[in-house]
This record gives C-alpha cells, structure tokens and sequence, in this order.
C-alpha cells in the first residue's frame, strides 16, 4: 500500500474495476443490495468530460490527463478542471496526482494548473496551455455510494455506465471506481473484495483517460504483448520481483478486459501468454517471496480451460487448417465440400466456447481471485512486506537468478532427451517457454550463454507447436464428428511431422547450489 493513512491532498488512491457484463441493466440496483452498500443511499448524475491535449498528444506522453468536467443540468451547470498524474505501474490499484479547481463558464484555468508541480515541470513558458484542444469525451450517467465506516475510513464507490467518444468512434463505459477518501488504504482493499464476492469484475488498470487515446489512435482492445520491464544489473529481490510479476499480469489482465468486446484471435494468446509468463516466473521466484501467502486461484481453473480450449480452436481455424486445406482436398470436389463441412463445424464450436468462456468470466468467484492476486502483488510493493534477510543486494540476486535459470535449463535438456513420444516432447514445449519467458524477463541480470539456450528454447517451441496443433486440429476434428476420412488425413500429417528439432549441445551447466 502506498501509505497507512489517506494519501492526503493532491493524491488519489482508487482501484478500478471493469463489469464484464453482457447487459448492465440492473447493475445499480444490484450494487444497492449488497451488504456493504445496502445502508448507504446513492447518488444519481450525468457526468460530462472534455479531455485536451495539444496535437502533439504532450500529455499522453508523460501520462497525464486534463479534463473539463460538467455535473449537472442545462440550467444551472457547475464546471470542475481536473490534472491528473499517473503512476508508472499497470495495477488496478492506482496511486495519481489530481488537481481539481472549479472551472466558471466551463473554460480551461491556466493559473490552477501552474500550481501543480508536474505542470509547471511539462510547461514552464506556457507554451502547452497555449496548444491544448478538445481530445476526445465521455459521457457517463453515475451511481454513487459514500461508504462511512466505524474505523473513521471514507470510500466513494461510483459506478459509470455509459461512453467514450472520439469523433465518429465510440466504445463503453462500464466500471466500478473505489476512491479512498479518508482512513487506511486497507479499507479501500476489504471494500472492494466484499463487492468482488458478489458481482463479476476485472481488475482494469487503463483509465478512462487512457482507454480514450487508444480508441483516438485505433488502438483500443488491441493486443498487448509482453514488455519485460528494464531492471538494471544493481536491482534487489524486491525491485526485482514485484515489477516483472505485475507487468505479465497486466499482460493477462488487460488483454481479458479486452476480449471481453473483441474476438480478435490474439487477444486470447496474449491473455494465454500473460498467465504462462506470470505462471512461469512465480515458480522461478516462490522460494524467494515473502511469507505472506500466495493468493490461490482454483476458482479460475474452469475460465484458465476454457481460455485454452478456445485457443486451441482459434489455431485449428486461422493457422493450420487453411494451411493443410489444399494438400487434402487436391482438386476433388466432393473432398471440398466435406472440408467445407469441417470448418462450418469448427467455426460454430468457436462461437460456443466463446460464449462459454464470456460466461465464466461473469461469474463473481474468477473476478474476486483476479482481484485478489492484484493486491497481493502491490503488497509485494512495499518495503514492509519484506524483511530484512528477504531482500537481497543486486550482486546476490545476480548470482540466484543465474542459478535459477541454469536450473531451468538442465531440466529442459532431460526433458528434450527424453522427449521419444508425443506426451514428453509437449513437457520438453512446456520448459521450453518457462525457460523462454524467464530469460527475456530477466535478460539484463543473466549472463551472455543464456541468449543461445533462448533462440534453442524457441526453436524447439516452435518446431514441437506446429507438431501438436496438426494432432490438436485431428483430436478437435474427431471431438467434431467430421468426416472421418479428414481426421485420418490429419492424423498422418501430424505423424509425419513428429518428433524434435534438432538442437546444439550447450556446454555443461555448473551444479546449482543453494538458494536464497
């Protein structure tokens, strides 16, 4: 937590929280019943923003956001002027600079923002306030909860429903804000995970600010890719661990919230990437993490599935049965039309897994876990959370993270060599990605040997992948019921494609010894 009182002014502390909801009728009656909001009466209003930046996008650059926000009717309108700063993490829980002065006549108030230091850094000769102009706006209707309680806490829980909009593109608001107003952030943290347990959530990082210029720039819902954080060579354990486990959950996170209005195939691998990435770093890292417990996650095991069940279908449909379609129908009509059939199949199996797993991620207990992992690690944040024979100086975690990795490596090079059948060639896969995805998260701490065991790793993921998504497509094929004749083609292909890549013998690894 940032702080074992209220940030104070100037600051703000809020998680965010998008409601995967197909449909958000009812939502606010629904939040009304819940215990923690049940004896707290709402407040309904239409809130209207107008973000500037100059053309340059100068605000977005340095991640910060200006708005001109109008409460109230057309008779008796109040304008409020909002600076915000952000933080430099990707967590759900946000720690920002805000600035807010009334605004009269709904005009932008130069004087208010060179009164904020980050301002008075970005534009010391006014030469910004002179080239700001509209950006994009959003237009919520906003149910709000003042939650008092008997340890002197405050917490604004607003839910925002309605739209961001830039020129003719739109898209929608749906979400849940906490704002810690007064008291301990931990009460904020309890509030929220008692609505989790109640209402489908994600943990959404991106503000609304943010979610408007990707939609300006046509990027919004797209992809998001691994981004290993940039640890320097003198980092300690824990400016080590938190960053590069928070930045692969974020991975996953936000390509979630993303899918959630997208299909785009890759949303799904990113969002499969982000938790294999998290996944294989948190075991790379578990001897080393504090005590407190790793939160568990058995309530998202059947979303985890269906993700990868929908990943397996999406690899059948846009990779490797267009790239087998003419080996198998070679000009005869009659095996064309049965290919035609299989796709159908497979593309309506696509759309029922989608829909399955859009149901999985509206129920309450895989929102309340997601969430409770994003606490977890902004715990891991605070030097508390560590003690002192914990935290380890950058020499030694060097040294551990090599022994680690090189660990890693030797267990992969058994499992290759003993890789004769297709079960153990996709467990030599599996620790060639762990080995993969630690090694790019860890670059700058690892010597230069570990740049060949990455481009081997990869070589052989890839060589042992195409492999198993032919034999995935015939399994998924047989699953379908299509033709037969087409899943014994793909059988045969995938058997003519088994076995592993060769790969260079590395030198012998040195005996690992000891731990941290």
């Amino acid at each position: 937590m940032p702080s074992a009182t209220h940030p104070g002014p100037g600051v703000e502390l809020e998680i965010k929280l998008a409601l995967p909801l197909s449909d958000p009728t009812g939502l606010a009656e629904q939040l009304a019943r819940l215990p923690a909001l049940a004896q707290h009466k709402p407040v309904h209003k239409q809130v209207d923003n107008i973000y500037y930046d100059t053309p340059a996008k100068s605000l977005q650059a340095q991640r910060m956001a200006l708005r001109l926000r109008r409460v109230g009717g057309d008779d008796a309108p109040q304008w409020l002027q909002t600076f915000k700063t952000s933080d430099s993490g990707d967590s759900a829980l946000s720690l920002r600079g805000e600035w807010e002065v009334p605004a009269p006549g709904g005009a932008l108030v130069q004087a208010a923002l060179q009164a904020a230091p980050p301002w008075q850094r970005l534009d010391p000769d006014g030469a910004v306030f002179a080239a700001l102009q509209p950006c994009f706006r959003t237009a919520f209707e906003r149910t709000a909860w003042t939650v008092r309680q008997s340890d002197g806490s405050a917490i604004e829980v607003a839910l925002d429903l309605g739209q961001i909009t830039c020129g003719q593109r739109n898209a929608p608001i749906c979400e849940l804000e906490l704002e810690l107003l007064a008291g301990a952030p931990a009460a904020l943290c309890d509030l929220a995970q008692q609505i989790a347990q109640h209402i489908a959530v994600l943990p959404l990082a991106a503000s609304k600010a943010q979610r408007g210029y990707a939609l300006c720039d046509g990027t919004l819902d797209a992809p998001v890719r691994a981004r290993p954080q940039q640890l320097g060579r003198e980092v300690s354990l824990r400016g080590m661990v938190q960053p590069v486990l928070g930045e692969m959950f974020a991975q996953f996170t936000a390509n979630l919230n993303a899918w959630v209005h997208s299909d785009d195939p890759e949303l799904v691998h990113q969002a499969r990437v982000g938790w294999r990435r998290f996944r294989s770093a948190l075991r790379l890292f578990k001897a080393a993490v504090p005590v407190q417990q790793i939160p568990a996650w058995p309530q998202m095991q059947p979303m985890l599935v269906l993700l990868g069940e929908l990943r397996d279908l999406d690899v059948a449909c846009t990779q490797t049965l267009p790239m087998l379609q003419s080996a198998y129908v070679a000009g005869d009509a009659g095996r064309a039309e049965l290919w035609q059939a299989m796709e159908q199949a497979f593309q309506q199996a696509v759309l029922r897994q989608r829909q399955a797993l859009r149901s999985a991620l509206q129920e309450p207990a895989v929102g309340a876990a997601l969430l409770a992992i994003t606490l977890w690690l902004d715990e891991l944040s605070r030097p508390q959370a560590w003690g002192e024979s914990q935290d380890l100086p950058g020499k030694t975690v060097r040294h551990w993270v090599r022994q680690r990795i090189t660990r890693l490596h030797a267990q992969w090079k058994k499992a290759l060599r003993d890789s004769t059948h297709a079960e153990s060639q996709h467990r030599a896969r599996i620790l060639a990605k762990r080995l993969r995805y630690n090694i790019e998260a860890l670059r700058p701490l690892l010597p230069a040997r570990t740049q060949r065991w990455l481009q081997q790793a990869a070589q052989v993921q890839a060589g042992i992948g195409a492999s198993r998504d032919v034999l995935q497509a015939g399994v998924l094929a047989q699953r379908l019921a299509v033709d037969r004749g087409i899943v014994e083609f793909l059988r045969g292909y995938a058997a003519g494609r088994a076995g592993v890549p060769a790969v260079p013998p590395a030198p012998p690894a040195p005996p690992a010894q000891g731990g941290v």
